[in-house]
């Protein structure tokens, strides 16, 4: 670009860098992405890193630890109680609609992935902070800026969104379960994490507009045997945090809606008994706001006027706020008393029938038939009473035959009731934030919950420098190969996900159900048991105790060290014991599943299932998102990759992919031959997902391959990275990486050992 077209596209009015014109409608030009849509965004391993972190020296654990949290939860509730000009509270008081700030913080949790949650407080950016179920959060976080002014950097905003939730349950009289900090925020939008397909292309879209592109995210009917959600998406719809209130696709019926509400919630890894809970417990609070028609309100924060700043979702009408306030468009309360904790939702759901009806601003709710029924007093008009509402979402749990036996144990029960909804809610709060040990402040609960992860105690004195030197030379006494020693140690530590910061090898539930019994793991079987009797003997020998999964990982740790001094090059793989056995009372099984790989590139493995279906997401994709899992960067990622693949680390023990001959020796052959010309790649099947790789002159097939191999010569941004390896002096800069990101993998999950 010379001078002057630099400057003749700022004198009218067009972004230099291709973004938005500098004043008056958006004319991005095209990205990358728009020219290349099914392009691999390798980039996004690279997001939220520590150069956009101006707290990345921060030892934020230590600031949290001199807040008093007295005095900052006795800050908040005084805030929540005063009411200010420029958006007047409800009823007086703010803590309901601090409540659904924190649930929609919360809310985006889900099972698949471990993605979503409050734990970064990503409801600050693109896309959450725009979604229409999201509407007017942002002047909720507005609101209690004075308190994150007050105590800066010492509280994230993401602790005090779910601090914040909790002192609103308090000061209406409900027994919160506790409260752990220690959630980091993040420091830019979200562009990596897939949301769904379906989008809202104007600035002033209907209330639920996306519905029309449902067949984007949903596979049949309600009530068909095929009815399903595509993964790993949990709401219903795009834009929402569960459900559409109205109904699927605002049809207005309740069982078609229990069903999409079973579900969702169950994405989210709750239960029946914790759905009601939540559902229940959170209508008892506040009210929902429909006043003014959704196509009279501006756009959201990520697109709003500059002059708006950052705020959304501007009211033309009367005010703009109060009375006059527009969320879902749906306008009531469910209970006559909406700022104090009792049973009654539940209580008026079942004493009457309900009729359905519209809001002022036309959205479907329902309404009691019985003119007798309670009133609830308007939020901000004295001597002013409205009649009850409800939503089709919430009629739902009266007609499904099991959601209806839980709330009438509920009904039956208010104490019960009370505790369900408090553990309910401290799991919604906590879920994404991994073990326990990561949670911060004096008031953690003490309990230890399924959902947690749990493991016991250590409880032995763990080995040292002449244990480990003693415990190596017993494993390569014990005649296991490298390549299954490698093989076993990762499979153990691979489940690890960093966003939900669950799996890894810490418990050793790879000799657990389920792990035990995924078809991936098979290869481990064998030598898990042949481990527990180098275990068993060391064990037997002296007061240090290795446990199994320090085992496994030091079984791998002299797999790697075997293959690189078989490539000439000694090092010294670090290990550090202290890992304990989970039992399986400690494993929840049904969430454990969740973990259980569809598409794993590592290990160059595809489920059966994957490949008898016409697959909508590409192999390489799913490779990519398990990278993102674990935390790597793009050269990590190729460096790993290139080492399980000359240490034969195959689910199967195939050669697919390996490209070597020294299997077991931790060569650059991988990166030597992938970005090799004396070959020729040519696909093996129709569909492309598998490959052989032919010498140029003799035409002789040489490898086989699958698109997890090739993706690091065809994929430009990894096969620079490639290149560094293949290169003449790259073998030794190779082992050095390897043994980097193996340790970075075996250790992900060790929170009892590191801050984070």
């Amino acid at each position: 670009m010379n001078d002057y077209t630099e400057y003749s596209d700022v004198l009218q009015g067009v972004c230099p860098f291709g973004g938005n014109t500098l004043g008056g409608a958006h004319t991005s030009k095209p990205t990358l992405s728009d020219w290349y849509p099914d392009r691999l965004r390798v980039e996004q391993l690279h997001r939220d890193g520590a150069a956009a972190n101006p707290l990345a020296d921060f030892d934020y654990p230590a600031a949290f630890a001199t807040i008093d949290l007295d005095e900052l939860k006795a800050d908040i509730k005084s805030l929540l109680t005063t009411s200010v000009s420029w958006w007047p509270s409800d009823y007086g008081n703010y803590a309901p609609q601090m409540i659904r700030m924190a649930w929609h913080a919360a809310g985006t949790y889900r099972i698949a992935d471990g993605r979503g949650g409050a734990g970064q407080a990503l409801q600050r950016f693109a896309p959450i902070n725009s979604w229409w179920d999201n509407g007017n959060t942002d002047k909720s976080r507005r609101l209690i800026w004075p308190i994150k002014q007050k105590y800066g950097n010492a509280l994230s905003w993401a602790d005090l969104m779910i601090l914040t939730g909790n002192c609103a349950l308090e000061i209406m009289n409900f027994p919160t379960f506790g409260f752990g900090g220690g959630r980091r925020d993040a420091w830019e939008a979200d562009d990596a994490t897939y949301w769904g397909a379906e989008y809202i292309e104007n600035s002033n879209p209907d209330s639920y507009d996306a519905m029309v592109m449902r067949s984007k995210r949903w596979r049949g009917e309600p009530g068909d045997e095929d009815y399903e959600l595509e993964q790993p998406l949990a709401a219903s719809h795009q834009a929402l945090i569960y459900v559409n209130p109205e109904g699927p696709n605002a049809n207005g019926d309740p069982a078609a809606s229990a069903v999409d509400i079973r579900i969702t919630f169950g994405r989210m890894a709750m239960n029946d008994e914790e759905t009601v809970a939540l559902i229940a417990g959170g209508h008892a609070f506040g009210k929902s706001h429909g006043q003014v028609s959704a196509d009279q309100v501006g756009p959201p924060p990520e697109i709003a006027p500059m002059e708006a700043m950052g705020l959304g979702w501007k009211n033309p009408q009367g005010k703009g706020f109060a009375e006059y306030t527009m969320t879902n468009g749906i306008e009531g309360s469910w209970t006559p008393h909406p700022t104090q904790w009792d049973n009654a939702y539940l209580e008026n759901l079942f004493a009457f029938e309900w009729e359905k009806t519209e809001s002022p601003a036309g959205a479907l709710q329902w309404k009691p038939v019985d003119a007798n029924a309670p009133t609830t007093p308007d939020a901000h008009l004295e001597g002013v009473e409205h009649p009850l509402m409800m939503m089709t979402s919430d009629i739902a749990l009266k007609v499904d035959p099991v959601y209806r036996d839980v709330c009438l144990r509920f009904l039956e029960d208010f104490d019960y009731f009370t505790q369900a909804f408090s553990k309910a809610w401290y799991k919604l709060t906590h879920r994404d934030m991994g073990p326990k040990s990561r949670y911060l402040g004096p008031e953690v609960a003490a309990e230890d919950l399924p959902w947690q992860d749990p493991l016991p105690v250590l409880d032995h004195e763990v080995v040292g420098d002449a244990g480990v030197v003693r415990l190596k030379q017993a494993i390569l006494n014990a005649g296991l190969s490298v390549s299954d020693l490698a093989f076993t140690a990762f499979s153990s530590a691979v489940t690890y996900r960093d966003s939900d910061k669950r799996g890894g090898a810490n418990g050793a539930r790879l000799a657990l159900a389920p792990q035990k019994d995924w078809a991936v793991n098979r290869r481990t079987v064998d030598v898990v048991a042949a481990l527990r009797g180098v275990m068993d003997d060391f064990n037997q020998s002296g007061p240090e105790k290795v446990s199994l999964p320090d085992l496994i990982v030091l079984g791998g740790c002299v797999a790697v060290e075997q293959a690189a001094m078989a490539s000439r090059e000694e090092v010294e793989v670090p290990f550090t014991p202290g890992r304990v056995v989970a039992t399986d009372e400690q494993t929840d099984v049904p969430t454990f599943e969740w973990l259980a790989p569809v598409v794993d590139g590592f290990r160059n493995y595809v489920m059966d299932k994957y490949t008898k279906v016409a697959p909508t997401v590409a192999p390489e994709q799913l490779f990519l998102d398990k990278a993102a899992l674990l935390g790597l960067s793009a050269p990590e990622w190729v460096a790993l990759t290139g080492g399980l693949r000359v240490l034969g680390c195959n689910h199967d023990g195939s050669t697919v992919g390996v490209f070597t001959d020294r299997v077991g020796e931790l060569s650059t052959d991988f990166f030597t031959t992938v970005t090799s010309m004396d070959y020729e790649w040519s696909k093996h099947d129709e569909a492309g997902m598998s490959f052989t790789l032919d010498d140029r002159v003799s035409g002789r097939t040489v490898y086989r391959a699958t698109r997890n191999d090739l993706l690091f010569g065809s994929n430009q941004q990894l096969r620079a990275v490639t290149e560094v390896y293949a290169g003449s002096d790259g073998h030794a800069r190779f082992v050095r990486d390897f043994v980097a990101v193996w340790n970075k993998v075996m250790m992900a999950d060790r929170y009892d050992v590191k801050v984070g």
